[in-house]
């Protein structure tokens, strides 16, 4: 069973963007903006009809003018979505301080990462705009020794009651294992394919190192 919006010491949560520079603490791995994306949803149900893969790096102004061009190419694809794409690649700047990124917009159609992991990044910020949400542990619910020793979910979680899964439209910002004081976040996909579900899913990385004080 899935639990979801209980307050954990390793998770910023709420309802301001601001709540997302909360993941440069020492003491968060995942930061999490609830929204309502209800405004979105007609064309993502159409959308989702359709196929959709779209993958770019560079400079963020790079990167926007082939969203733009993505987008003119895909009438299914409403204009209120890209603006929304182009406002969170707006706010990742604005968190990640550098320079060029790597971003994908695409359909899933298969669960991508069944196993409880952490991203070999510094950070990674994520949208699931249709269809199911990733999950994630809180810090009380991980066995670290059992993870770096490759072992499976069953023996990963400690309480498999703690399990979170983010909502679909939220912001979520999850701390890689290149973060330093490595305390890397542990989430995976949510299960879907066999059961006919679909997601539409925001991926955003630094595509350079972050600068911390020393």
């Amino acid at each position: 069973m899935i639990s979801t919006n209980i307050q954990y010491s390793n998770a910023a949560i709420g309802q301001d963007p601001g709540v997302l520079s909360e993941i440069h603490s020492q003491t968060k791995n995942i930061a999490i903006c609830e929204r309502s994306i209800e405004h979105l949803e007609p064309n993502l149900a159409v959308a989702i009809e359709q196929p959709i893969d779209f993958r770019a790096s560079g400079a963020i102004q790079d990167v926007s003018v082939s969203l733009k061009d993505y987008f003119e190419a895909q009438p299914h694809l409403d204009e209120a979505l890209i603006q929304d794409v182009l406002h969170l690649l707006g706010l990742f700047e604005e968190l990640t301080k550098v320079s060029t990124f790597r971003l994908s917009l695409v359909k899933v159609s298969r669960t991508m990462c069944p196993r409880f992991h952490a991203d070999h990044n510094q950070l990674r910020m994520l949208c699931t705009y249709f269809g199911p949400g990733t999950l994630w542990l809180p810090d009380e619910a991980v066995d670290r020794k059992a993870y770096r020793t490759g072992k499976t979910n069953e023996s990963i979680l400690l309480n498999e009651g703690l399990v979170q899964q983010v909502n679909t439209g939220n912001l979520v910002v999850l701390k890689g294992s290149m973060y330093p004081g490595n305390n890397p976040i542990l989430h995976r996909s949510p299960s879907i394919g066999d059961n006919g579900e679909e997601r539409i899913l925001l991926t955003m990385d630094t595509n350079q190192s972050m600068r911390f004080p020393d």
